[in-house]
């Protein structure tokens, strides 16, 4: 699989930085970081939400070009989000809901899901770093 470089310089950037989306430095309340290697990202080419890495606190997103780590804990309370057939998310715990792109569509949450650090390494393989859970 290939990503272009505009994306590819944009996600190594963002991980050597070490930053997150604005609105949420780390879901689970801690500082801590660990880098989560999630295999190649060729395994990723559809477009879709992959929830394989939902107990490690994110969801790998791929629409069109664009492929990224969305958190996957709910911004109101830490509950473990679930992906929807649309896209969507939706928090079991106290109902809150999340766009696609994790923008807050329903309350009580009232931040939007951070979008975590992900690079392709020089082997392919899609690196994210994750919160430590």
């Amino acid at each position: 699989m290939q990503i272009d470089r505009r994306t590819f310089l944009y996600l190594s950037a963002t991980l050597a930085a070490g930053c997150v989306a604005p609105g949420d430095a780390n879901p689970s309340g801690g500082g801590a970081k660990r880098i989560v290697n999630a295999g190649p990202a060729a395994q990723f080419s559809a477009d879709g939400v992959y929830t394989r890495f939902r107990e490690l606190g994110f969801f790998i997103v791929r629409r069109g070009p664009d492929l990224f780590a969305l958190s996957a804990v709910c911004t109101h309370r830490k509950c473990k989000l679930h992906a929807e057939p649309d896209k969507t998310f939706y928090c079991p715990c106290h109902g809150s809901t999340f766009d696609a792109n994790g923008h807050v569509t329903t309350g009580p949450a009232r931040r939007d899901l951070p979008v975590l650090a992900a690079s392709i390494d020089e082997n392919g393989r899609l690196l994210v770093s994750a919160p430590v859970q």
